[in-house]
């Protein structure tokens, strides 16, 4: 089974910093690993994407400068360091992984997600 447990949400001031752990388990291949948010009222959203190994990122141009995803292999976590964080930002974030020989930056190719941890900046 594919487990993808998120942690690191918190409410915030404008400005802030956050950083969001998601710790990955099960047989898949972790290649392409993602953080997307869902504002209040409206769709879930890709925010960062990273394929894991190669270390290539992708951001959505809400997140570009601001938020960093990274991963460490030896702890099975992906990361979101999230700075400047505006009102915008608030949100439930979700961890998610992809099959293997899907692209990384195509957003719609993420279908395993974690619980989801709410981020509110105010």
């Amino acid at each position: 089974d594919v487990q993808l447990v998120e942690s690191g949400g918190d409410s915030v001031e404008a400005g802030g910093s956050l950083r969001l752990s998601c710790v990955v388990s099960g047989y898949f291949s972790k290649r392409c690993m993602a953080w997307f948010r869902q504002a209040p009222g409206k769709e879930r959203q890709g925010v960062a994407a990273i394929v894991t190994g190669a270390h290539n990122k992708y951001y959505a141009g809400s997140a570009n400068g601001r938020f960093t995803i990274s991963q460490d292999n030896a702890k099975n976590t992906v990361y979101l360091q999230m700075n400047s964080l505006k009102p915008e930002d608030t949100g439930i974030y979700y961890c998610a992984a992809a099959d293997d020989g899907a692209w990384c930056s195509d957003w719609a190719d993420y279908t395993y997600w974690g619980q989801g941890t709410q981020v509110t900046v105010s």
